[in-house]
């Protein structure tokens, strides 16, 4: 009989590629995952994995048996639901990731809510970028992530995530107080070509959206200066070291003396953010309520 917790293992090693990545992620020692995963081998009686010196990529055997242990672990996450209604699970703590402006926006607002309306719901707030957040749920670290999508992130139909809609927002340009275009109604992208860059850092998600909005404005974005703080984006700009694309959320507060803030003319750089749990979680009566919190706040 095949043990879940080994399935858990597999999928893993498959998302992160590594046998030292995955051990990491679930706080195991790569020689505890590699037993593991030979035992897993001894069960099914097929060879689930191929080793080299770049990592570690699934047999066609593992590939199948993958694709049964997302529908597996979806259907675990769902018992647990169903025992912790059972047991009228209204009290316990449910744990968090989401980026800062994510915080403040959605997830801070959703606590205020769940004190009214489910106080003995704890929820622990960490903070982490969008792209980080869902390898967290994956790997069982937290249990709701809130975060952005990026190239290279699991689509609306993975298998094993459940997403929820929150929010879009646009970004803004920041651009120094002397620019040429600082006395425009709105900015075309275009016109900022030739300009230093300030942005984050590639792997952030908000540095996709940069690129991919100047890309479709027909240029790439020299990108002169990096930071994922947005207060240090603006604070470069206000300097009169370059010009940014920043999400709106982010500017609410800053002291934005040396820039000004202008939209962007022409198609409108966007990102969409979303809550997410592993499938078959969304229904836990811990979960369920918190997911129904982001949601209203979004709103």
């Amino acid at each position: 009989m095949i043990e879940a917790r080994r399935l858990h293992i597999l999928r893993a090693v498959a998302d992160h590629r590594t046998v030292t990545a995955a051990a990491a992620a679930l706080y195991l020692t790569p020689s505890a995952v590699s037993q593991q995963l030979t035992a897993l081998e001894q069960e099914t009686g097929h060879r689930l994995v191929e080793r080299s010196a770049r990592g570690v990529r699934l047999t066609p055997a593992g590939e199948i048996l993958l694709a049964h242990t997302n529908a597996v672990l979806a259907q675990l996450e769902r018992a647990e639901a169903e025992l912790a209604a059972y047991d009228a699970g209204s009290a316990g703590t449910v744990t968090l990731a989401s980026f800062a402006t994510g915080i403040g926006l959605v997830v801070a607002p959703a606590l205020t809510r769940l004190a009214e309306t489910a106080p003995g719901i704890r929820v622990r707030v960490q903070d982490a970028e969008g792209d980080a957040s869902l390898p967290m749920v994956l790997d069982r670290q937290v249990d709701v992530a809130v975060a952005v999508e990026y190239r290279g992130a699991p689509g609306a139909d993975d298998s094993r995530l459940t997403r929820v809609p929150l929010y879009a927002e646009p970004f803004d340009a920041v651009l120094p107080v002397g620019h040429r275009a600082a006395d425009n109604e709105r900015v075309p992208l275009a016109d900022l070509a030739k300009d230093p860059w300030i942005g984050p850092f590639p792997g952030n998600p908000c540095h996709d959206v940069v690129v991919l909005a100047c890309e479709q404005a027909g240029f790439q974005p020299v990108l002169e200066h990096t930071s994922d703080d947005f207060r240090a984006v603006v604070a470069l700009a206000s300097a009169g070291a370059g010009v940014a694309l920043v999400p709106r959320s982010a500017l609410r507060g800053m002291d934005m003396a040396g820039a000004v803030v202008r939209p962007v003319d022409g198609i409108t750089p966007t990102r969409r953010v979303f809550a997410a749990v592993r499938r078959g979680a969304e229904t836990h009566p811990l979960i369920a309520p918190v997911l129904g919190a982001l949601g209203d706040a979004a709103e």
